[in-house]
């Protein structure tokens, strides 16, 4: 996996990064990000948001949240990937409970490549 950084230019560093060819699209943003996938190839059966759900309607995208994938099953499924080593989670940053207030701003600026997680 390769993290790519959004904003401008973010279109050719997926490209580059996928090695021009993208296959799959998930979209946690919303705002616009269907759409950049589509203009970068994929097709809408292949696109999934949990965000954009006009986006569900006009494009035929899917839009199985995490509803969709609520099951002991699914998070069995899961934990053995990331212990088979075929999945990896980066963490973004770790912050002490006590600046849980500072780990929700950094959330919002959405500009992680990762999962904010507690410091234990």
């Amino acid at each position: 996996m390769t993290p790519v950084t959004y904003g401008e230019g973010q279109e050719e560093r997926i490209r580059e990064a996928a090695g021009g060819k993208v296959g799959d699209f998930i979209d946690p943003f919303g705002q616009g990000y269907v759409e950049l996938a589509l203009e970068l190839g994929v097709r809408p059966e292949r696109i999934d948001t949990i965000a954009d759900f006009a986006a569900i309607e006009e494009h035929g995208v899917k839009g199985d949240g995490s509803s969709a994938a609520a099951s002991s099953g699914v998070l069995a499924e899961l934990a053995r990937m990331i212990s088979d080593g075929k999945l990896e989670v980066p963490i973004a940053r770790v912050y002490p409970l006590s600046e849980v207030r500072e780990a929700f701003r950094w959330v919002e600026w959405r500009h992680t490549c990762g999962k904010i997680v507690p410091q234990s």
